[in-house]
């Protein structure tokens, strides 16, 4: 009797099965971080499993040894936003959030993932109000010149100039800015409707 071969069964992806990635960028302590936990826990409510890369966490892992001069923070960025284009090519939704403090870096990021796939959300805290927040005491740190190069004091930051979502965190709390991007989200086909079965 011959063998005949199986054929794989293709099961057309559904929007909940899309590959996307938000990313977020602002100074230190502008919020991203509570943000994007927020919106992780948001995502996995709609069914989908959620990756979050958050700066800090990969700079002691996967970017251990690197410094803060600017070739070593794109080459940090750029490894984030490797394993974040290799979550989305597989269909999975990923949440990154690190300062990310260059225009350039941020653009080499979106066309690694895939502009379609890709949305920068820029969490536009001023830097006085990070400031006061200071949550780990790094600006006072700074401030005393304990650490060097520290974004937004003696490093620039460079606003972004193409961002999908801009955020302000000092009208509105973490809980509204996740519900922000969360409709963008929906209203742009990353994520389906509640209730739509999709």
């Amino acid at each position: 009797m011959p063998i005949v071969p199986k054929v794989p069964l293709i099961v057309p992806m559904t929007t909940d099965q899309n590959g996307f990635c938000v990313w977020f960028t602002g100074f230190s302590g502008a919020g991203k971080s509570t943000i994007a936990e927020l919106l992780g826990r948001k995502l996995e409510q709609h069914g989908r499993t959620v990756s979050l890369l958050d700066g800090d966490v990969v700079r002691n892992h996967l970017s251990a040894g690197l410094g803060f001069s600017k070739e070593d923070r794109d080459t940090n960025v750029r490894r984030i936003g490797f394993v974040a284009s290799e979550i989305v090519r597989h269909g999975g939704a990923v949440i990154c959030a690190a300062i990310t403090p260059y225009q350039g870096a941020r653009d080499e990021v979106r066309t690694m993932i895939g502009p379609k796939k890709f949305v920068l959300v820029f969490v536009d805290t001023p830097l006085g109000v990070c400031e006061e927040r200071d949550p780990k005491g790094l600006y006072s740190k700074a401030r005393n010149g304990e650490i060097k190069g520290f974004t937004g004091l003696d490093d620039p930051y460079e606003p972004p100039n193409n961002a999908e979502i801009v955020l302000n965190t000092t009208d509105r709390s973490p809980t509204e800015c996740m519900g922000q991007v969360l409709e963008f989200l929906t209203l742009n086909g990353h994520l389906a409707k509640e209730g739509s079965g999709t």
